[in-house]
């Protein structure tokens, strides 16, 4: 098969995890940024010449100051003509940015791009608790090139004044609804939970570059202990994404005819097949139900239809795993099975969730995986906001017969029915979904809050909370989803 020289292709890829002794002697985020690129072309793609050649310099945002990290890292590699480009927030950027940057390669808009990001959180947290003083470069006044997508409010105002503003609250809401609509008791679904996530965790275990590598059974995960406090039920802490960790994470892509000049291997190329974006309603509040995702559904048939390889028929999986119901949602729009592995890294509670990019990490170990099964086919989903912004690729050793191809299939979801929203309303309503909040030591380990979406008599969704002892108590214990409640003008709830 003769190849288009124009055809984009992975060459290098690179990951670091650092935990010194003393976190004063941690590199920050720009340095950590800096290493991996160099590891993934010198050492990874075995060529030294790739970094001082790259058109592009892509960086995933993360917690932060740099104004425009990429111009840093392009004078630090030699690289000073490459366009510099800043992500927005979200895990699917990593994905979004192949996606789109090996467009560019196809179409020879670029020769060659490098894809990088990191974290220092857990250092910078430590440093602070020690009063360490660690000189960072400043740099707040430079612009990027391109701001890579726009910044969008994943919570309404509405769902904010309402409890509803954070990862930690929504995840789990959407865990009772899978639940629900699963036909699942408690007790069954905490057995499956505990045994879905305990799969990552063996993963994690084997991954040298994993932050949390201590190997936990089914019922270690989903039983609530001092170490593994209950976050938001039905999960622990075990089944929380961990962003507590220094990572950072890159690769490489190029052009055919770039790689063949730059005497890159030919057993170091992975080739993107093809990707696909969608997104979900922005608002949580107006999505037709809360287990399932439009989005992942099109955005998997159109991956499908460009490749002519089912994502189900992947040899080798990463689905997003900030939490087990976006795990559960993926799967299930993408038509795979529960009971595979469908992680090469471990996910984001054990391998690690650096902020956005932790699917930079998943492509890189994706890589590596491909390399040692020649020939086979790997799926990567990311995942933004509140099972929001999705992207989707599939990767190989062998290129497929079109290049890369592309699709946005967002006009399709677009085309989906919204709930409406009541947000003055008060009243009889049914709970649809809920969770229970969980204090931290500091407030005590005990129920807090308990959140729910309720369905109101004219099938319209709001929001509400409750506080009282007896009603969390009822919900921790008890399925809650389609109990009959009474909504106050305030927003609170109570069961009937």
């Amino acid at each position: 098969m003769t190849l288009d020289p124009r055809t984009p292709v992975i060459v290098g890829v690179a990951q670091i995890s650092q935990r010194p002794e003393d976190p004063a002697d941690a590199l920050e985020p720009v340095a950590l940024m800096e290493q991996v690129l160099r590891q993934a072309s010198a050492e990874d793609a075995g060529s030294h010449s790739l970094l001082a050649e790259l058109g592009a310099i892509a960086v995933v945002q993360g917690a932060w100051s740099y104004s425009d990290p990429g111009r840093l890292l392009a004078t630090a590699v030699g690289a000073e003509q490459a366009r510099t480009i800043l992500s927005r927030n979200g895990g699917n950027t990593p994905q979004s940015l192949v996606n789109h940057l090996a467009q560019r390669i196809q179409q020879g808009q670029l020769d060659s791009v490098a894809i990088v990001g990191a974290e220092t959180i857990w250092s910078r947290r430590r440093q602070r608790k020690t009063d360490t003083v660690r000189p960072r470069t400043k740099q707040s006044e430079v612009e990027p090139d391109e701001r890579f997508q726009t910044e969008i409010a994943m919570s309404t105002e509405f769902e904010t004044s309402r409890g509803m503003q954070a990862p930690i609250n929504f995840y789990p809401l959407f865990e009772s609804a899978i639940r629900a609509n699963n036909g699942e008791t408690l007790a069954q679904h905490r057995t499956r939970l505990g045994q879905l996530w305990a799969g990552f965790n063996q993963v994690a275990v084997d991954n040298p570059y994993g932050w949390n590598r201590v190997p936990m059974t089914a019922s270690e995960i989903v039983t609530p202990t001092r170490s593994n406090r209950m976050v938001g039920f039905p999960y622990t802490k075990a089944m929380n994404s961990n962003w507590d960790l220094d990572q950072a994470a890159g690769l490489v892509m190029c052009s055919v005819q770039t790689a063949t000049a730059a005497g890159v291997e030919r057993d170091r190329w992975v080739f993107p097949l093809a990707g696909t974006d969608a997104h979900d309603t922005y608002a949580v509040s107006e999505r037709q139900n809360l287990y399932s995702s439009p989005a992942i559904g099109e955005a998997g048939r159109a991956l499908a239809d460009l490749s002519g390889t089912e994502p189900s028929q992947a040899d080798h999986i990463d689905l997003y795993s900030c939490f087990p119901s976006a795990v559960q949602v993926g799967a299930a729009e993408l038509g795979i099975e529960l009971d595979r592995q469908l992680t090469v890294t471990g996910g984001l509670t054990f391998a690690g969730g650096p902020l956005n990019n932790y699917v930079s990490h998943s492509i890189a170990t994706m890589v590596q995986v491909l390399r040692d099964d020649a020939g086979s086919v790997g799926l990567v989903t990311a995942n933004g906001g509140y099972l929001t912004k999705h992207a989707l690729g599939l990767y190989s050793t062998e290129p497929g017969p079109r290049g890369h191809c592309f699709a946005d299939v967002q006009a399709a979801v677009d085309a989906y029915p919204i709930t409406t929203v009541d947000p003055s309303y008060a009243g009889p309503a049914t709970i649809e979904a809920y969770t229970v909040m969980h204090g931290r030591s500091s407030e005590g380990d005990g129920p807090i809050r308990a959140l729910a979406a309720l369905t109101t008599p004219t099938n319209r969704r709001t929001w509400a909370s409750c506080s009282q002892d007896d009603t969390m108590a009822a919900l921790l214990h008890e399925e809650g989803v389609g109990r009959s409640v009474d909504l106050d003008p305030a927003g609170s709830f109570t069961l009937r």
